[in-house]
């Protein structure tokens, strides 16, 4: 079954040969615009902020870009892609070849079939040993093959865990015969980045009614516009302008849930860290919480009109700070 081939490089807005910078900048100017956070049109925002998620998912990871890159130039634009004999799906109980797309993950075919399931075509190659000749489900006699993917999480699931129903698509590629079926997927609380969620007997039927194997879902934080995620501590740029930092001022700080008002006290430096605790994620299900970082980037105008420049010329000579004092 042909998949459809995503240009993540159009998603963004970028051409082939863009810098890390100038994706990271297109991601967060669109990040801000669909977002369904701060989007009036939350269903459509929606769909789009996933396909720009996903794109900077592949194009910000040196590995998934060059394997990206080097596919890229076995596709025709538009065109449906059948990946190469022999990588079209998993062996089922009998021997034969099925392929399986997963809906409802906020991954696209494309990216679970390339770049899911942490091997290196994603899930074509899920739950398989790679050894001499062609790779072969890592099945017991017991019970069927277990299945991987990946499931985009959000920020909003973190913090409160959520139920998703999830569709499994089965084709068989002799019979052309899909079948299909939903799962409902707990999301726990204060579930991280990496973490493998398992559904217990959604994988691929044993062989003569054996039991079937299980499901293994990867979680990939979606990325935020605002914030950065580590662990269960949250990470917030803040710009200032100098006589902010001088002099100290309170800021109004977005968080998950609300704003929080920071204080940033007089003398404050550029990278400086001010921790607001018990501002970010839960740490799993222990209801504790973890911090909210703001780091401090102090901004210079680029541009100032003849007063502002006056008020500068004043400020040098009157002061007496030296940057370069040992």
């Amino acid at each position: 079954m042909a998949v459809e081939y995503k240009d993540y490089y159009a998603s963004l807005g970028v051409p082939r040969n863009a810098s890390e910078e100038e994706i990271k900048k297109a991601f967060r100017r669109l990040a801000r615009r669909y977002h369904p956070d701060v989007a009036k049109d939350k269903q459509s925002a929606e769909a789009k902020f996933k396909e720009i998620n996903e794109a900077h998912e592949v194009l910000s990871d040196p590995e998934k870009r060059k394997r990206y890159d080097e596919l890229g130039a076995h596709w025709k634009e538009g065109a449906g892609f059948r990946p190469p004999p022999g990588q079209q799906g998993r062996a089922g109980p009998s021997g034969e070849n099925f392929e399986f797309h997963f809906g409802g993950t906020g991954f696209s075919d494309f990216f679970e079939q390339f770049f899911g399931g942490g091997s290196p075509f994603g899930s074509y190659f899920a739950g398989r040993e790679f050894g001499g000749g062609a790779p072969r489900s890592r099945r017991g006699a017991a019970r069927g093959s277990d299945i991987e993917g990946d499931i985009l999480v959000s920020l909003d699931e973190v913090l409160h865990g959520s139920i998703r129903p999830i569709s499994l698509q089965r084709i068989d590629p002799g019979t052309g015969q899909a079948e299909t079926h939903t799962v409902k997927v707990r999301i726990p609380r204060g579930v991280q980045d990496g973490q493998t969620i398992r559904i217990p007997r959604q994988g691929e039927p044993g062989p003569g009614g054996a039991p079937p194997g299980d499901l293994y879902l990867r979680v990939r934080l979606g990325v935020h516009p605002d914030f950065r995620v580590q662990g269960a501590d949250l990470y917030y740029d803040l710009n200032l302008a100098p006589w902010e930092a001088v002099l100290g001022t309170t800021v109004s700080i977005p968080t998950p849930e609300s704003r929080v008002i920071v204080r940033i006290p007089p003398g404050t430096t550029n990278g400086q860290k001010i921790r607001v605790r018990g501002r970010g994620l839960p740490r799993g299900q222990s209801g504790e919480r973890g911090d909210l970082y703001v780091i401090v980037h102090v901004q210079t105008p680029s541009q100032i009109n003849a007063e502002e420049r006056a008020l500068w010329e004043n400020l040098q000579r009157v002061s007496r700070f030296n940057p370069r004092a040992s």
